[in-house]
């Protein structure tokens, strides 16, 4: 049978060169392009790359910002076997640097969303690295300084039009190398095989529903997983795509008026964010083209949700939970559905954690644990699990002893109905007078209290706790945060917040012994994240630290 019974993600070209031959596909600003048009492309891109003498598991980097060029590069490298391995444009110099020091790319592919740490690059010597390529612009001004650099354009033309070509795979069928930082900061690579998202493509299309019909807006960067899986999920099944360089609410909301867009994805801030900038305008009507919207990266609030519903009335909205090294989501769940009576399926939040769903399909989880309990970490296997982590990333901490399942570092539990429960991170466990605590536990209680804006969980060293649990807290607007132990005027105009009242919340919500945050510290800015959005918890962790060191020393 050779290779003919082996999945690949450019099987989707077939489809979009035939049933959606004359049909747009891609919609990028004024840029229009039909089936044929987006496959002829590919091919010519491919056909160029070959004869540059790229091969079959040669590494090409991309930064840039979402545009059907980068989809274009991305079924190109993989038509000729080599691998993509997408960089976040949002990264500085020092973490793009070490993110091509780990995959050793022999390409890299950049516009102008690399602007800022690109100059300083072309003075780092990678020595993989034997082109740069413009994926736009070959005259632009951060380009001109380089001997070396060719355009997407001078590629496609220098390519032979005539020539048959064949889709070929690297070795063990990678095709993407996708990064992954956690909450640490430092990027890990993660090797993907088409497999994984192939079959990714099929759970989303048959779990959500996506169909030729529908136009999709590409709120994501194409440098994530979730914007990669759903990207070829949607090529798989032949909708059109609407892509807008970078996510800003206001030109999402614009893109979904302007092109009837019907199905999204978001993760909490995006949905944050698009609620508020809707709400800012009142000459935009309710957003009713939109029939689908999933949601990760995280679980939206009851009150996000309910400000969701608002603005899209006619979607489905579900939540998925995933990672990086499961190519993107495991499990989905039904928030609301119009469809059903207009019911609100709303998410659940117990003291057994979070619930995020049902397993798709093709997903098999475990529970790991000492028998004592049915809390346990969470395993999974099968063809949706990364290949491994690439050459040079940090050691292979995910994978269990038996190294047959893989270990996504999350707690939690399995329920009769086959509902996953989510407690917490395995890494960020917090061991205090001998119990095991879970930060966000903790949280999620913090955050039901309405004047809690937001929550970190952290543990401090504590010579007779092993860890204390100190909470970071920012309170809304219309709340005033006030210090029990000292006289201070307090505003009668504002609702009041301390140390005291929040503690006693936790005990109304049934956190018990050393749950219960000893120290509550205020924090006026933001909580540190990654390029993803994820918060570092060892920042705000030394942060705490030093904060009540200052405030013993001057007791």
């Amino acid at each position: 049978m050779g290779k003919s019974s082996e999945a690949h993600i450019c099987q989707c070209l077939s489809l979009l060169s035939t049933f959606r031959r004359n049909s747009v596909v891609t919609v990028t600003g004024n840029r229009r392009k039909t089936g044929k048009e987006f496959v002829e492309s590919v091919m010519g891109l491919a056909q160029g790359l070959l004869q540059l003498g790229l091969c079959s598991g040669d590494v090409i980097s991309i930064a840039a910002f979402n545009s059907e060029l980068y989809l274009e590069w991305l079924l190109a490298i993989a038509f000729v076997g080599a691998i993509a391995a997408p960089l976040n444009y949002r990264w500085n110099y020092e973490e793009a640097v070490l993110a091509m020091e780990v995959v050793r790319p022999v390409m890299l592919v950049t516009d102008e969303s690399c602007i800022p740490w690109y100059s300083k690059l072309q003075l780092h010597h990678i020595p993989s690295l034997r082109w740069h390529v413009s994926l736009d612009s070959p005259s632009s001004d951060f380009l001109r300084t380089s001997s070396n650099v060719l355009s997407t354009e001078t590629i496609k033309k220098d390519s032979v039009g005539d020539a048959q070509l064949n889709y070929s795979w690297a070795p063990e069928g990678v095709v993407m190398i996708c990064f992954t930082s956690g909450t640490s900061g430092r990027p890990k690579g993660v090797a993907i095989s088409h497999s994984a998202f192939i079959i990714q493509s099929l759970a989303k299309i048959a779990i959500v529903g996506y169909g030729e019909d529908d136009v999709y807006l590409h709120t994501t960067p194409l440098c994530h997983i979730g914007g990669l899986s759903s990207a070829l999920a949607m090529l798989m099944i032949g909708a059109r795509h609407v892509l807008i360089p970078k996510f800003e609410a206001k030109s999402a909301l614009e893109a979904i008026e302007q092109h009837k867009v019907t199905t999204l994805i978001t993760v909490p801030a995006m949905m944050a964010d698009l609620v508020l900038k809707f709400r800012g305008i009142e000459t935009w009507k309710s957003m009713e083209s939109v029939k689908k919207i999933l949601n990760g990266g995280g679980g939206l609030s009851s009150e996000l949700t309910k400000a969701a519903i608002k603005l899209f009335p006619q979607a489905k909205l579900l939540s998925a939970y995933g990672m990086t090294e499961t190519c993107s989501s495991l499990t989905f769940m039904t928030l609301y559905d119009p469809r059903i009576d207009g019911r609100k399926l709303q998410l659940v939040h117990q003291e057994r954690g979070i619930c995020v769903g049902k397993p798709a399909p093709h997903v098999e989880l475990r529970i790991s644990g000492d028998g004592s309990s049915h809390v346990g970490g969470i395993l999974t296997r099968g063809p949706h699990a990364m290949l491994r982590y690439w050459q040079g990333s940090p050691p292979n901490a995910s994978v269990s002893g038996d190294e047959v399942w893989l270990d996504t570092g999350d707690i939690g539990s399995i329920d009769d109905s086959g509902n996953v429960w989510l407690i917490g991170r395995a890494n960020g466990r917090i061991k205090s007078g001998g119990e095991n605590i879970y930060p966000e536990e903790v949280e999620r209680i913090l955050l039901q209290h309405p004047g809690v804006n937001g929550a970190v969980v952290v543990g401090i060293p504590d010579a007779r706790l092993t860890e204390m649990v100190v909470a970071c807290v920012q309170v809304r607007e219309d709340w005033q945060w006030i210090n029990t132990s000292i006289r201070q005027s307090v505003s009668n105009q504002l609702l009041q917040m301390s140390s005291e009242i929040l503690c006693q919340f936790c005990k109304e919500k049934n956190l018990t012994g050393f749950k219960i945050p000893k120290v509550f510290i205020l924090r006026k800015k933001p909580f540190p994240v990654t390029t993803t959005g994820k918060i570092r918890r060892d920042l705000v962790r030394g942060e705490a630290i030093s904060q009540l060191q200052y405030i013993i020393s001057n007791l």
